[in-house]
């Protein structure tokens, strides 16, 4: 269940980010929920690997660089799914910035009672 909170979370979070910045485009619903899909996947197996190889690195920049991880990320999601696509570094770090927002707000919103203890 907690898997699907979070499709459901990145999925919405993907659209309305792409929604509000011009450097991000979805091409359909379809591709948003499969950039929803990817990105809980990349955030699950590849994020966890990225945080620990880059480890003093973020500690140097005071955890600076963990929204350059998370813009790594999104990244790689827009070279996977067809029809997702970012344009530049700087719209590749505020969306990313942006979608891990939107998908925290969206999941307190949407977790049950029993996760927010």
């Amino acid at each position: 269940m907690g898997f699907l909170l979070r499709l459901v979370a990145n999925t919405l979070a993907i659209l309305i980010v792409a929604w509000m910045l011009d450097g991000i485009t979805v091409a359909g619903t379809t591709a948003g929920v499969l950039a929803g899909l990817v990105l809980a996947l990349v955030n699950a197996v590849v994020k966890p690997v990225l945080v620990i190889l880059t480890l003093p690195l973020t500690l140097l920049t005071l955890g600076l660089f963990y929204f350059i991880i998370n813009a790594i990320c999104l990244w790689l999601v827009a070279l996977i799914v067809p029809g997702f696509d970012v344009d530049g570094v700087l719209t590749t770090i505020i969306g990313a910035l942006l979608i891990s927002l939107f998908a925290w707000i969206i999941n307190g919103v949407l977790g049950s009672s029993s996760d927010r203890r």
